[in-house]
């Protein structure tokens, strides 16, 4: 048996994409006019570079206030930030469809954060977590200075020929 359902993300062509990027990946009008968005925000090329477990998580949890903080002004509010399974970037929901432009220099921001962000990880303790000890802010902040070294762009989405 297969799903009915076709998935958006595997029907981007991921060897043609170019890292790191912003990407609109899914839009949803609701039945009183509200808008939801999709985000791919791709931080190391696909296929080529994985970010490990303790870093993602780390980048995760501070992505978690520091886009929302970011977006501030944007008419948009977070849902959700969620790491993808392959480990390259993370998905961001939104109540509300920014523009591209301010998607990309929310990520930037919320990346410099990571790269400037001190103290204690928001939300790293066991009543707080479920894996509070996979966590690395030296390699988080190692990741985010990597990403920040290229250009984020505005990546159109490359279907499958």
């Amino acid at each position: 048996m297969r799903p009915r359902t076709r998935v958006e993300s595997f029907d981007l062509d991921h060897t043609k994409v170019r890292a790191p990027y912003v990407r609109l990946a899914g839009r949803k009008e609701g039945p009183r006019g509200d808008v939801i968005s999709k985000w791919d925000l791709r931080l190391v090329q696909p296929n080529r570079a994985e970010i490990p477990t303790a870093p993602l998580h780390t980048i995760e949890h501070l992505l978690a206030g520091y886009l929302r903080d970011a977006l501030e002004g944007t008419g948009a509010e977070v849902i959700d930030a969620s790491p993808m399974g392959c480990r390259t970037g993370f998905y961001l929901t939104l109540l509300g469809e920014p523009d591209a432009e301010a998607v990309r220099i929310a990520l930037v921001e919320a990346l410099r954060g990571v790269t400037l962000h001190e103290g204690e990880i928001p939300g790293c303790a066991p009543e707080r977590c479920g894996n509070w000890r996979d966590h690395s802010l030296p390699g988080a902040q190692a990741w985010a200075r990597q990403v920040l070294g290229d250009e984020v762009i505005v990546q159109e989405t490359i279907p499958l020929s």
